[in-house]
């Protein structure tokens, strides 16, 4: 009888092992690879110095933007991932007081932030797994455009917007809806700043200072690999 036993626990054991093997684990492992598509809302939280040295009580903003993003994870371990974020975001400059608030859209530029963040997941195991993380930020400015208006203003003008480094925190939460597909919601603070220079043909050269320090608020679908 214990023979039988014996025999009937080893058949069992040989037929869970294969089947096991086939499945994906629940929650996150050292190894996992984390690939998540995004919808992100880029909210400003802008503070501007003044357009020097004509404009001297002028100043200019950002304004928000909607666009895709796409992030990768690594899971070093179970509980700790690094995370690279790859988007670009088209924004809109604007004048806030003055006569270049009158103008009001007085260019535009194409934003590019690569985000690297360390994460903490908290409940790795489990289906529902909220994170933190903390980074480097930096954010490449391009493809920046004069508007019609300004040029209207003040002649035909350039405009260069200096690169950013800075640091950046975030909170997530990603919400599992299969074996390796989830949801994800995630918030990020990036600090964020630059300086705009504008060479215009009726003011030569202006330049000002400005504080973007975004909030980035992003939901989508992610798979675990």
């Amino acid at each position: 009888m214990t023979k039988w036993l014996m025999a009937m626990a080893g058949a069992a054991l040989l037929t869970a092992v294969p089947a096991q093997a086939g499945e994906a684990h629940v929650g996150l492992a050292k190894g996992d690879v984390l690939i998540r598509l995004r919808a992100i809302y880029v909210a400003p939280n802008e503070r501007s110095g003044s357009i020097l040295p004509a404009l001297p009580g002028e100043r200019v903003g950002v304004d928000d933007s909607v666009m895709p993003e796409i992030d990768f994870t690594y899971m070093l371990s179970d509980l700790i991932g690094a995370e690279l974020v790859l988007a670009t975001t088209n924004h809109s400059l604007r004048g806030r007081s003055g006569a270049t608030g009158g103008i009001g859209k007085i260019g535009s530029t194409w934003v590019l932030p690569p985000t690297l963040t360390a994460q903490y997941h908290f409940n790795p195991h489990g289906h529902v797994r909220p994170y933190v993380g903390a980074g480097i930020n930096y954010t490449i400015f391009w493809n920046e455009n004069a508007s019609d208006g300004l040029e209207t203003a003040v002649g035909p003008t350039t405009i260069h917007m200096a690169d950013s480094f800075g640091y950046a925190f975030q909170a997530g939460l990603d919400v599992d809806i299969s074996k390796r597909v989830f949801l994800n919601f995630d918030i990020k603070y990036i600090d964020m700043q630059t300086t705009a220079y504008l060479n215009t043909t009726a003011l030569g050269r202006q330049s000002v200072h400005v504080n973007i320090d975004p909030i980035v608020v992003g939901v989508g679908l992610g798979m675990r690999f």
